[in-house]
């Protein structure tokens, strides 16, 4: 049967107006504005009654961790997935650093084989770039595989690409935009060693951003613009997490005309070093969380268009990992099912606008890796869908994480929104609290 949403306070395209959308199959049949909603015949229509609801296009995450293959005491394709959709988040992009890493054709087809029977919403997987793998990047088909991604310093998974000639080669010929990890190895290891000699293994976590400095991002980041500059490169820097790094994008030209973009991350919106004190290391992420001055210049370039895009960099351990020595505790954690609710919260506080919030959380990604009908509210698009409630509110606790890891840095807070439903190409997989298993979802298709 056909679906309606109706009186839902709709956010599209700068927008807001309150209004109904139509679905047929897994399309947005219409798009109705309140003063034409007499002209719909419900009878034809299983209708939902949004009453006052925000309904948005469902959020795009251009990258997690999802951590299958190989690290599937983690998480895996099945629970993330699932923690997605009860975040709002109806498409993502996942990452290489697996074991087997993906680097070959065959290691990226059995990730989105893995993904065709497990995941709950749509998706996509990067080619990881070695310092050798160059001929499997030459061959990725750019309608089926979102980009490129390079470690420019070494994290989870250690996929370093460090060779000159190998990451030139890669900004030359990849024919898919190129996300890079921008810490420079050299720095880090440098400071590394420093601290290590002054508090062996058990480093102090509040010196994590010393360690994965400023300097090393700086360096790094504009490494990598220098390389896309001179080779003509589709590039996207992931996870900017320093004031310095923020001078390095041009606010001058339009979104469209960019070729170099950048993306910002939902701990370094939220958290800033102060947070070392309660959280220790369940905070601990490449590039690290640093000052509240880094934060707030973040926030700024975003704002300003200079940052186009806000993701998670979804990343789960287990608790058992990260409550360990500073040198043995892995970075990274899990977000994805409260990125939106954060974002949300950012609103009510007067920090940025609801149609921002959808102009980067939605619109932004499907624009910037061409993804083909999605991220709008649009007539002939994908019908992915969220309604929000902002009256109810969200409260963290262990027995509500879809995750398989069972943690959340955001354990015990509570945020003043609530994500009510999901809808994956027109089917409902999220409803209030409860997964509803619709296999509705699709390998992302690229226009480029």
């Amino acid at each position: 049967m056909k679906k309606a949403i109706v009186n839902a306070l709709i956010i599209n395209e700068g927008k807001q107006f309150t209004g109904s959308v139509l679905m047929e199959d897994n399309m947005i049949e219409r798009v109705i504005h309140d003063k034409n909603q007499a002209e719909i015949d419900l009878s034809k229509y299983d209708v939902i009654d949004a009453n006052g609801k925000l309904l948005i296009p469902g959020v795009i995450d251009d990258q997690v961790h999802f951590r299958e293959p190989g690290l599937t005491h983690k998480a895996s394709v099945f629970t993330e997935s699932r923690a997605a959709a009860a975040g709002g988040v109806t498409s993502y992009m996942e990452m290489p650093n697996t074991i087997p890493p993906t680097i070959t054709h065959k290691t990226l087809k059995n990730k989105f084989d893995i993904a065709s029977k497990d995941s709950l919403v749509n998706y996509s997987f990067y080619m990881g770039a070695t310092n050798d793998n160059i001929g499997e990047i030459e061959k990725v088909d750019p309608k089926t595989t979102c980009g490129v991604k390079i470690f420019m310093g070494s994290s989870t998974g250690n996929m370093l690409v460090d060779h000159d000639e190998a990451l030139s080669n890669i900004f030359k010929y990849s024919p898919v935009l190129i996300a890079t990890h921008c810490e420079d190895e050299a720095t880090i290891q440098e400071n590394t060693a420093r601290y290590i000699q002054q508090y062996g293994d058990n480093i102090p976590i509040h010196m994590h951003p010393a360690i994965r400095s400023a300097e090393a991002c700086y360096k790094s980041s504009s490494k990598a613009i220098e390389l896309a500059t001179k080779h003509g490169a589709r590039l996207h820097i992931l996870h900017i997490s320093t004031a310095r790094e923020t001078e390095l994008f041009d606010v001058r030209k339009s979104f469209n005309d960019k070729k170099i973009t950048a993306e910002a991350c939902i701990h370094h919106l939220w958290f800033s070093d102060a947070d070392y004190n309660n959280k220790g290391t369940l905070i601990k992420w490449n590039p690290a969380v640093k000052t509240t001055a880094d934060r707030e210049k973040i926030w700024e370039a975003l704002l300003a268009n200079k940052i186009d895009v806000v993701a998670t960099d979804h990343a789960p351990h287990t608790l058992d990992e990260k409550d360990n020595v500073y040198t043995k505790a892995p970075s990274g954690g899990p977000l994805i099912q409260h990125s939106l609710l954060a974002m949300m919260d950012f609103y009510k506080k007067g920090t940025i606008t609801l149609e921002q919030i959808v102009e980067k959380m939605c619109h932004n990604p499907a624009l910037l890796y061409q993804i083909d009908r999605r991220g709008f509210i649009k007539e002939g698009y994908f019908a992915d869908l969220v309604l929000v409630d902002l009256e109810s509110s969200t409260k963290v606790t262990s027995n509500s994480l879809f995750y398989k890891c069972g943690w959340s840095p955001f354990e015990d807070y509570t945020f003043q929104s609530k994500v009510h439903q999901t809808f994956v190409n027109g089917q409902l997989v999220y409803d209030q609290g409860t997964i509803v298993e619709n296999a509705s979802a699709e390998s992302l298709i690229f226009t480029r």
